[in-house]
């Protein structure tokens, strides 16, 4: 049994702050899984649960957010095991088995964390350079992007070079979390 000192249980506060935070990631996390936002949300309602009724302790804030992970992961794939869902859906065992490897949970807790730190990144940004980033990563070219904020092409490239140049420090050490979340050979 460990010394209460090196035991970290989340007050309502705390509690209410990770759910927040982590929610919406923990849902497209369990979606990517289950592949139907509305189970998703059910499965981290669950988790989210459970720590607050068990009151389950933990040794850091870090460990919190790996069990949540964790949890949401043996959840959907508990989920998936279970008789309504092969009721109702054909998924085989291989493809359920496929999901339970480590390779593919790290991918998806990398994505999610990647696309959180991008997005917390572009949230300091100017509200022009902001909405020039998001289209931009949404595969928009440079006239499209003036298009449709009614803007000229100088100014989405001006904005753009204003954006890179503020968010390189912001990401410069998430360069290789990022760069493996979007590695499509892993």
């Amino acid at each position: 049994m460990s010394s209460p000192e090196n035991v970290y249980t989340l007050s309502l506060k705390s509690y209410k702050d990770v759910y927040d935070t982590l929610y919406v990631s923990l849902c497209i996390f369990a979606k990517s899984y289950v592949d139907n936002l509305d189970i998703a949300k059910d499965l981290v309602q669950d988790v989210f649960i459970k720590v607050w009724e068990e009151k389950i302790e933990f040794k850091n804030e870090i460990a919190v957010k790996s069990y949540l992970y964790t949890s949401v992961k043996n959840k959907s794939i508990d989920f998936l095991k279970s008789k309504r869902y092969k009721s109702t859906d054909n998924m085989s065992v291989k493809d359920i088995d496929a999901l339970n490897k480590d390779s593919f949970y790290l991918k998806e807790v990398v994505i999610e964390e990647a696309a959180s730190r991008i997005e917390e990144a572009i949230n300091t940004l100017p509200n022009k350079c902001a909405q020039i980033i998001r289209l931009s990563i949404k595969d928009l070219t440079n006239t499209e992007i003036a298009q449709h904020l009614n803007i000229s092409v100088n100014t989405v490239k001006a904005q753009k070079k204003i954006a890179y140049k503020r968010l390189r420090p912001l990401l410069k050490n998430y360069f290789v979390l990022i760069a493996f979340a979007f590695d499509s050979t892993h």
